[in-house]
């Protein structure tokens, strides 16, 4: 089941006393919140879950149902009495466009409202064009997107758009060498007017997370996270059934754990950071330094993120397929991850992590069994154990986790959040080409 924003709530933690205390921005956001959320349910079930009164759930459904986002589906079986009318969403009403702007790879998908791709197409990376071309390509790609499936696009809600590094309140902030030319460009007023859509920013690892909640990746766990795997390390926290950002949206910083106080200087200025230690970009050194491995596997001296996902891929599934050198270059590489994840599970008290990600749908069976062993030290192990899986979506879990940005920030909202549309006031703001 795919999960926007009740988390542990889904199950029915929510009582009349709590109900001014859900993190929605209105209360009919929190009804469309619990109807995603059940599946189905009647509007009783609805009292029970939100706590709201009869006459305000009457009214909330009713005004769904008018503008196409709910429909009744049938009655549940009696009880007695008169069988209660059941609730779905209408997850054909509104899409959401997610992109991955990856250094190597840009990745489009086109979800419903619950979230279920419908579409995708993957085009090639960010490299070192201008941003302005790269919003350019983007706002040309959408559309093509959208006519593949015949979806009218004035069902569209809006487009997440998600980014390697770090993030401010304007952009990208392009601290890392190959994204300098990016540095407080503003990346979504930029898209917002090359679209005419809503655009929601924010960090791949952190979309990849919401990814994975809804696509049901961690199960029901209250503390868990996707640890992500691009051009660099990252991490993605939902707590509660809510991701955790931090003030700045650049909480989940995997990469930049110190691992090696005397190790290599990073891009970001510390040193031993686990990414300098063990990212992608030390697996592919260590590999072409090996003259025989990297004749054998291909690999190049081209420099670029482009180049270092080719390499590396080669060098993970080397590694799959039992070649001794490619192994045991990503067995180091997956040690010293695997020391990060434990520390981030430490300090989080996590019950699960999700490997995701390009660089784990490559090598991620080969990282799996080295953080496996090691998560099973973790402080709180006498408590509760830490369940390491593999994304079943890894290649495209960021930009699934970018639509659904969108669709949790244009219809339900939370009270604090990356975006919360000031046309709002308790209602959903109108579909795009409507008065707003």
């Amino acid at each position: 089941m795919l999960c926007w924003g009740f988390g542990r709530r889904d199950r029915g933690a929510v009582s009349g006393p709590r109900a001014d205390k859900l993190p929605h921005a209105s209360s009919k956001a929190a009804v469309l919140d619990a109807i995603r959320a059940a599946g189905t349910i009647s509007r009783v079930g609805l009292i029970s879950v939100t706590g709201f009164t009869a006459p305000t759930i009457s009214n909330l459904v009713r005004k769904l149902i008018d503008e196409g986002l709910v429909v009744e589906t049938g009655h549940a079986e009696s009880t007695g009495g008169k069988r209660r009318v059941l609730l779905r969403l209408n997850h054909t009403s509104r899409y959401a466009v997610g992109v991955c702007l990856g250094q190597g790879v840009m990745t489009y998908v086109l979800t419903d409202l619950t979230g279920i791709v419908v579409a995708r197409i993957s085009r090639p990376g960010v490299g070192v064009e201008a941003p302005a071309t790269v919003v350019s390509r983007i706002a040309a790609e959408i559309p093509t997107l959208v006519d593949s499936v015949g979806v009218d696009r004035a069902r569209l809600v809006g487009v997440g758009l998600v980014f390697p590094g770090p993030l401010t309140g304007r952009g990208v902030a392009g601290l890392n060498p190959e994204l300098r030319h990016w540095r407080e460009f503003p990346l979504g007023a930029a898209l917002e007017q090359a679209t005419d859509l809503p655009v929601v920013l924010d960090n791949d690892a952190t979309a990849a997370a919401l990814g994975e909640h809804w696509a049901g990746g961690f199960g029901t766990a209250s503390a868990a996270a996707a640890l992500y795997m691009g051009s660099g390390l990252g991490a993605g926290l939902v707590i509660d059934g809510i991701t955790y950002r931090g003030p700045s949206g650049n909480a989940g910083e995997l990469g930049h754990v110190c691992v090696d106080a005397d190790g290599p200087p990073c891009w970001c200025g510390a040193r031993g950071c686990v990414e300098a230690v063990a990212g992608p970009a030390a697996v592919v050194a260590a590999g072409r330094a090996d003259a025989g491995l990297a004749r054998a596997l291909g690999l190049t001296t081209g420099a670029g993120p482009a180049a270092v996902a080719r390499d590396f891929a080669a060098i993970g599934r080397a590694a799959r397929r039992g070649e001794q050198r490619a192994l045991a270059l990503c067995e180091r590489s997956a040690r010293y991850v695997a020391a990060a994840a434990r520390t981030l599970a430490n300090v989080m008290d996590l019950e699960v992590i999700v490997l995701t990600g390009p660089g784990f749908a490559v090598a991620g069976s080969v990282y799996l069994p080295v953080l496996r062993q090691e998560l099973h030290t973790v402080f709180s192990r006498s408590a509760h154990p830490v369940d390491v899986r593999l994304s079943r979506s890894a290649a495209t879990a960021s930009a699934v986790g970018a639509a659904a940005l969108v669709l949790e920030s244009e219809l339900v909202p939370f009270h604090r959040g990356l975006r919360v549309s000031e046309s709002l006031d308790g209602e959903f703001a109108p579909l795009p080409g409507s008065a707003r």
